[in-house]
């Protein structure tokens, strides 16, 4: 049963807050979800220099910026209410799943 993709409990478009590593501090809004590796890309968060290839003759390379992953247990949802971090639990209502602010009780979904 290892091939099972996880429910993760941020979702793209969330705005969540970067609680470890060099953007610590800083919020963003999820762009991507990665489940089976536990990742999201956030933007703004974790930019990495990526070197591009040139595709046509007389084009130049080039570096760009983009956005690398980071692992979901070091972002925190922001709470749409308060606008502080919270952590989120799972309740279910008519067999729908439903997210939870833990610090305020508010239904985010």
């Amino acid at each position: 049963m290892t091939n099972l993709i996880p429910k993760l409990k941020i979702k793209r478009g969330d705005t969540v807050r970067v609680l470890t590593g060099k953007d610590r501090g800083k919020q963003g809004k999820v762009l991507a979800t990665l489940p089976m590796r536990e990742r999201v890309v956030i933007e703004g968060i974790n930019m990495v220099k990526k070197h591009v290839r040139a595709r046509k003759a007389g084009e130049k390379g080039q570096r760009v910026s983009v956005a690398a992953p980071i692992h979901i247990s070091n972002v925190q949802l922001i709470d749409p209410q308060t606008k502080k971090g919270t952590r989120i639990g799972i309740t279910r209502e008519n067999n729908k799943r439903q997210r939870v602010a833990r610090a305020s009780g508010e239904i985010i979904d």
